[in-house]
């Protein structure tokens, strides 16, 4: 498979993941989406895999939510689930009772938590105090993905006067099926050329 043709496709988890078993990238199962495609368009690129693959770490003794949640407690076995969730909004509710959730807050709050652990300990009440400063944020940056869905769709709903939700779903889905990026320009030139 040729880069851009990588590149001009659309792939999910599932098969990024078997791709990049079938590379050789050993941890392809524990790498995120976007990780697993950095991975595979440099092997593409060089033939080679990087040196240094990054990859979620593996998660060892008991989830912290079963040890039994705390403001206090050290965050060591963090579990991305329905209880921890409901123990960060319950605790932000208390701290600050006008604190509403924004969409994407869990997406940043976890890449927050991921960094700080990587260079030191941090409790559940940090994070509590992070998802009160995330939601307090009037409105998130862009987070720099080319190629995904949520991306496409702004920028379609943006662009396209009069347009429709169920238009730039089916934008989208015609997209996905193309040869051409994965991104509105990518669409618009596929899809209205000269």
């Amino acid at each position: 498979m040729s880069l851009r043709a990588f590149e001009n496709g659309y792939w999910y988890a599932v098969d990024l993941k078997a791709f990049g078993r079938e590379l050789g990238v050993a941890a392809a199962h524990r790498m995120r989406k976007t990780e697993l495609e950095d991975a595979i368009k440099a092997y593409l690129r060089s033939g080679r895999l990087p040196k240094t693959i990054e990859s979620k770490p593996l998660k060892q003794g008991p989830k912290d939510v079963d040890r039994g949640l705390a403001l206090d407690a050290p965050i060591r076995n963090y579990t991305s689930n329905r209880a921890t969730k409901d123990f960060i909004r319950r605790e932000a509710a208390r701290k600050n009772p006008d604190v509403r959730q924004k969409s994407g807050v869990w997406y940043r709050l976890n890449r927050w938590r991921e960094a700080q652990l990587a260079r030191r300990t941090i409790t559940y009440g940090d994070l509590v105090d992070e998802f009160i400063a995330l939601n307090r944020v009037k409105r998130f940056a862009r987070i720099p993905l080319e190629g995904y869905y949520i991306h496409f769709l702004a920028d379609f709903l943006a662009a396209e006067q009069g347009a429709s939700h169920k238009d730039a779903r089916a934008a989208w889905k015609k997209l996905k099926a193309m040869d051409a990026p994965k991104t509105y320009d990518g669409w618009r030139k596929s899809v209205r050329k000269p």
